[in-house]
């Protein structure tokens, strides 16, 4: 078979099982794409012999007839992920030379299907960020190009090495976390699928922490079917985590019926913000058209407290990183600074710290420490967990009211060109779609639905009801068939 690479994760499965290629075939094809695709940035970590061992045995296991669906798969794990002996850095000088001794349970899981590494991707500093530009290993570019233009864009964050390696064809499908939309918000600028499970359906196991309470792992993926198969492999119950769902897992692949007839799909009015390009406006038009075309019910419905959401947000997920953060000291992993004759403790943490962090994770550092302190506790983070709170109670009074999935834009816009979007300020809003789902703890998915002007994708977000991933997968796999999205980027690299 040729462009094996192409090939998605359910085409992939089939033509294994049929005998016509073998993950060892596929995996030697991934392989060879990804040392022809330097320019991308996109795998910091390569790990060409474990892909071989791990080709080798999941053919072995193919043969016997045993095989689960993810088996022969080969993919890339973003960089925040632990995996045994391999360096696990999450982007970051301060965990330069960390090569955990455990392995991450989202990789176990993913292992003992019969996935295939290829390497480790890149990614924001800590996750901090929405366009790759913190990463100590330099940025990740997005395959896709503004029409004949060769400005290099951004492939969205955090998760931008793993969106940009599935968009190039360099991987099979990816993982990806997210904290306030690193998942989606990438997908979108890519043109891929990319998945949020509800809080506490996949284990944060050996997932490096950045904010504990909103982070997520799911998968990030060529199309919807892909999605479904990879979040069977990843989830599943974790004595190991604490917030981890004792739910039994569906077979998330059965629910694509497409058929969505009655199912109501609320649009909500908050989600039309000032100065959102006509594009955005329009792909958010047509993709209601198109559920109410597949026998949608659409309905206006309203979330009154979303404009307080990227303010709650920025307080919640710095102040949480500020204390997972603290334990990056210099004294038992990573990278310690050389200290000057004389120089104690303090000044070990001070110049580990300043050596270790880039500018966005000590800003993040700073501002939460700041909202935690004994002066401006109440003022900012308890105001900002009451504020979750009531968006968490806006989304359930939709839900109790037969609304089975809302429609939004995943992005306030199309990908934006690596270094042009350097205000902090701005860069955060391109957050404001996705915030939301993180705070309530639910599950959400950009699908690629369009092209703007330019030719760059164009995604829509459908959030769902929590532990209902089968429902809005299937919900998701409808508009992904009336979208029709096939366009891929042309090789430039």
């Amino acid at each position: 078979m040729s462009d094996l690479t192409k090939l998605t994760i359910a085409g992939a499965r089939d033509a294994m099982r049929k005998g016509d290629t073998t993950s060892a075939e596929i995996t030697s094809a991934c392989l060879t794409a990804i040392e022809g695709a330097g320019a991308l940035g996109t795998f910091v970590h390569h790990t060409p012999e474990i892909a071989a061992d791990q080709a080798a045995a999941a053919d072995a296991r193919i043969r016997a007839g045993d095989a689960p669906d993810m088996c022969g798969i080969p993919l890339g794990i973003k960089d925040l992920f632990c995996t045994k002996g391999v360096p696990s850095q999450a982007a970051s000088r301060i965990l330069e030379g960390f090569k955990p001794e455990y392995e991450s349970t989202v990789t176990t899981q993913l292992f003992d299907a019969g996935a295939v590494m290829l390497g480790k991707l890149n990614m924001d500093e800590f996750a901090m960020g929405s366009s790759n530009e913190t990463s100590v290993y330099g940025n990740a570019v997005n395959p896709w190009r503004r029409g004949n233009e060769d400005t290099a864009l951004t492939p969205g964050g955090s998760s931008g090495g793993s969106a940009s390696a599935v968009a190039a064809d360099l991987c099979l499908a990816a993982t990806g976390t997210d904290t306030g939309g690193s998942i989606r918000q990438p997908a979108a600028f890519v043109g891929i699928t990319g998945l949020k499970p509800t809080y506490g359906r996949v284990s944060r196991w050996g997932i490096v922490a950045f904010a504990s309470s909103l982070d997520q792992a799911g998968p990030m993926t060529k199309d919807v079917r892909d999605a479904a198969i990879m979040l069977g492999a990843m989830c599943g119950h974790d004595p190991k985590d604490s917030t981890s769902a004792d739910l039994a897992v569906p077979d998330f692949e059965a629910a694509l019926t497409g058929d969505i007839k009655g199912k109501t799909i609320g649009i909500p009015k908050e989600y039309r913000m000032d100065g959102m390009p006509a594009e955005i406006e329009k792909l958010w038009a047509d993709g209601t058209a198109m559920l109410k075309d597949a026998g949608a019910v659409i309905k206006d419905i309203t979330l009154p407290h979303t404009k307080y959401a990227l303010p709650a947000y920025y307080v919640i997920a710095p102040a949480e990183a500020s204390s997972n953060l603290a334990r990056y000291d210099g004294v038992r992993f990573g990278h310690r600074a050389k200290l000057a004759q004389g120089d104690g403790i303090t000044e070990m943490y001070e110049k580990t710290r300043a050596e270790g962090f880039g500018p966005e994770v000590q800003r993040r550092v700073m501002v939460g420490t700041y909202v935690l302190s004994a002066g401006f506790y109440d003022a900012y983070y308890n105001r900002a967990r009451k504020v979750r709170a009531l968006i968490k109670q806006d989304f359930e009074t939709v839900f109790a009211d037969g609304v089975d999935a809302i429609l939004t834009p995943a992005t306030p816009s199309a990908a934006f060109g690596l270094g042009e979007n350097m205000d902090p300020i701005q860069m955060y809003l391109n957050d404001v779609f996705t915030v939301t789902v993180n705070l309530a703890g639910l599950p959400g998915i950009s699908v690629p639905a369009g092209l703007d002007a330019q030719g760059l994708p164009l995604g829509l977000q459908l959030i769902g009801r929590p532990w209902e991933e089968a429902d809005l997968l299937n919900t998701a796999y409808a508009l992904e068939q009336a979208a029709g999205f096939v366009a891929k980027p042309a090789k430039w690299w």
